[in-house]
């Protein structure tokens, strides 16, 4: 099965208001952890895992990722580890593979989706990667039935917004906010619009990340419209502070989330 359709398979067959997808940081505190933390989440209800590479200058990443990325690199995190995570966790759920385009590139793109292929996972997300670079990177996903993930934003103008709708695979990464990721205490009241927007750009799934943190705003992104949710610095935030206690958030989410839309 390739791994647009198993994305899509798994948004589908949620039987939540909306799919729920945590995001996992590989080598984080420690390589081991990560597989752990990763487990906790399908158990308790995860759909879909975006699980993140440590990068030394994370663009799109608020501080508490920029310092778990930190931290895992400095323990010893390589890609190599990072796709035995990977492996570990896709048996049992779509994994994602969030990274930056020097990791994909400096190695040679065929060499770096050869390996993500064998871990089996589904996709790829790269968001310093612009749609007028991306058709090659695509293609090569697409012949390897990986998916290449694009990400949208408010501010992304209309013709823009219809582009890489029309490109993406496997779902369209919304950003609900302008700027990094992070937590903060309420989404903006103009939600339902931007999800709107990119659902008309698009016919894969699509789900909201960058600032969700809470169940409230779990349910809320959901009633929203959204198809699937993304939470990374609440749950990247719990694994500093105790790993055993991820898998409880991501449960407080996944019963937000419960129920027919």
């Amino acid at each position: 099965m390739s791994g647009a359709r198993r994305i899509g398979d798994a948004f589908a067959a949620s039987g939540k208001r909306a799919a729920l997808m945590p995001y996992v940081m590989a080598g984080f505190p420690t390589l081991a952890d990560s597989v752990a933390i990763g487990q906790a989440c399908v158990q308790a209800g995860a759909d879909v895992i975006e699980l993140g590479v440590p990068y030394s200058d994370p663009l799109a990443d608020g501080p508490v990722i920029h310092a778990a990325g930190t931290r895992a690199l400095a323990a010893g995190a390589t890609m190599a580890g990072v796709l035995e995570v990977a492996r570990a966790l896709a048996p049992s759920v779509p994994v994602v593979l969030m990274c930056y385009a020097n990791m994909v590139f400096a190695p040679g793109a065929e060499r770096f989706l050869e390996r993500l292929a064998r871990s089996g996972a589904c996709g790829l997300i790269v968001p310093d990667l612009p749609l007028e670079e991306a058709a090659e990177l695509r293609g090569a996903c697409d012949s390897r039935d990986l998916a290449l993930v694009p990400l949208v934003a408010p501010t992304t103008p209309p013709e823009r917004l219809a582009a890489i709708g029309a490109s993406a695979r496997g779902f369209l990464y919304t950003v609900s906010v302008v700027g990094t990721t992070g937590e903060r205490d309420a989404l903006q009241a103009r939600l339902a619009e931007v999800i709107a927007r990119a659902k008309a750009s698009t016919e894969v799934p699509v789900a909201l990340g960058f600032g969700i943190s809470t169940p409230q705003q779990a349910r809320q992104a959901a009633d929203a419209g959204a198809d699937g949710v993304i939470v990374g610095t609440r749950l990247v935030r719990a694994a500093a502070e105790e790993p055993d206690g991820v898998g409880e958030v991501v449960g407080e989410l996944a019963a937000a989330l419960a129920g027919p839309r």
